[in-house]
């Protein structure tokens, strides 16, 4: 492809050199640059990858996109925001794949995976060719691709859309997160609905303030992004979102919403409710357990009806679904006690899954949980005090420490347990700590392993050692 033709739709402050230089691939990184790639490189939060131009080109680069004047021999094109125009050439290059699909997002700090994986599920029932993006993953037809960021950077994204396309994908179901929105990684890209779970506490170490990332959550939702808004009515983010809104349908249970449900039961291995959508009857039995998962249905319910899928085969789809990898996920039976696994790592997160829980434990609750390193401070106490006001007992751990002391993560976690003066134990090593909490259990009892839920690493000083929760469980139990 010409490098004047990938640049069409680019605002460009300067061409300098030869634009009908062919390019056979987009790359940012120095070290991956193949023979003829466009190297696109930026100011970032950490790195300024201006620093690597000669790298790329002696790897091959064909052209390069920049910020400002570079020293190379080859022909470079100064933009006003490198990562805004990766989004616009990697649309461009990839054959505006993107509109051969028909897309979905979803975002929200909680019930992102769920929604999408319910989406996927009824439509799948309804007989359409489906993709999902996510935490967990990269799923469409035989192909399955490791996780590595919610949300893919711009130039793999716009590589599995074209893929996608060509395999015959209608419908893609993506989480679409906070940071993939500040850094505009959906630049052009145009959905067939939007979902918005709720907005709790979560990634202050980035955004600073709840009003600032509540603010970037709800730039999905911009004029011209999303043909329709699916709302939380029981989120105040929400509900204030969708009067500034025409196109939009709402879900709760508590509030006026377009889709509702009644006589809601919740069991140890699902939950049963009588769903009102849009004034359309319908009793649903799901095996996801926990009220925040009936709100996920609902969400995910709203959206497919909007979509044009029937009641029915709408709830054929959410009664298809088993289990989703890591979420309040029923991971084994031990000394007749239950234990679950959960991404929760917000405090709204880990509070719903624990009162969930509470509901349905004959003995005692017991929760095993830690907090990332290098991420939101704030949030550790909140979770410390969060788990001991409801938890019988708390086993507080290491979650990926990253380049955090990891005593110092649990010191500061200790600080909301000590508020509540419960009984609690801190054990260092993870899968001690599960071993010490699997022993505790007793006729009755439940244990939640909450934080990493369906992560299959632990991150370490930089290093990502094979671990996961739902292994070790199994392991130490056999």
């Amino acid at each position: 492809m010409k490098l004047s033709d990938i640049l069409k739709d680019l605002q460009c402050e300067q061409i300098c050199g030869n634009a009908d230089t062919d390019v056979r691939g987009l790359c940012t990184d120095a070290d991956a640059v193949c023979e003829g790639d466009l190297f696109i490189c930026y100011k970032g939060t950490k790195f300024d990858s201006h620093g690597a131009v000669s790298k790329a080109e002696k790897s091959g680069a064909a052209a390069i996109i920049c910020e400002r004047e570079i020293e190379t021999s080859l022909p470079y094109v100064i933009v006003g925001d490198g990562r805004a125009a990766m989004a616009v050439v990697a649309r461009t290059f990839y054959g505006y794949a993107d509109k051969k699909l028909k897309l979905v997002a979803v975002t929200g700090t909680n019930g992102k995976t769920t929604t999408t994986h319910m989406l996927k599920s009824i439509f799948d029932k309804n007989n359409s060719k489906t993709g999902i993006i996510g935490t967990l993953g990269i799923a469409y037809g035989d192909i399955f691709i490791s996780p590595e960021l919610t949300t893919p950077d711009p130039l793999f994204l716009h590589s599995v859309f074209a893929d996608m396309a060509e395999s015959g994908v209608e419908y893609v179901f993506m989480e679409v997160s906070a940071h993939a929105l500040y850094f505009d990684k959906i630049h052009g890209l145009t959905f067939e609905a939007g979902i918005f779970t709720n907005c709790t506490q979560d990634h202050l170490d980035f955004f600073k303030d709840m009003q600032s990332y509540a603010e970037c959550k709800c730039k999905l939702f911009e004029k011209g992004r999303c043909k329709i808004a699916v709302l939380n009515s029981d989120d105040a983010i929400c509900a204030a979102l969708a009067a500034s809104l025409s196109d939009c349908v709402s879900f709760g249970l508590e509030n006026p919403a377009d889709t509702f449900a009644v006589n809601v039961t919740e069991r140890i291995d699902g939950s049963s409710f009588v769903i009102n959508l849009s004034d359309e009857i319908y009793e649903i039995n799901m095996r996801l357990p926990a009220l925040h998962n009936v709100y996920n249905a609902l969400a995910a319910a709203t959206c497919a009806k909007a979509l044009g899928v029937e009641i029915g085969v709408i709830a054929d789809g959410l009664e298809a679904l088993e289990r989703v990898s890591g979420r309040l996920e029923r991971a084994a039976e031990y000394n007749g006690g239950q234990v679950f696994v959960d991404f929760a790592h917000t405090p709204d997160g880990l509070e719903k899954s624990l009162k969930a829980l509470k509901k349905l434990c004959k003995g005692n609750l017991y929760c095993l949980f830690g907090c990332g390193g290098n991420r939101d401070t704030t949030k550790r106490p909140l979770m410390g005090e969060v788990a001991a006001e409801i938890a019988d007992f708390v086993i507080i751990t290491s979650d990926n420490p990253r380049y955090e002391d990891p005593y110092e993560i649990i010191s500061q976690i200790e600080n909301g347990v000590k508020r509540c003066g419960k009984k609690y134990v801190a054990v260092t090593d993870r899968e001690v700590a599960i071993e010490y909490a699997l022993n505790l259990l007793a006729e009755g009892d439940i244990l939640l392993v909450a934080g990493k839920g369906g992560e299959n690493y632990q991150e370490i000083m930089g290093i990502k050692h094979s671990y996961n929760d739902n292994t070790v469980i199994k392991k130490l139990i056999s």
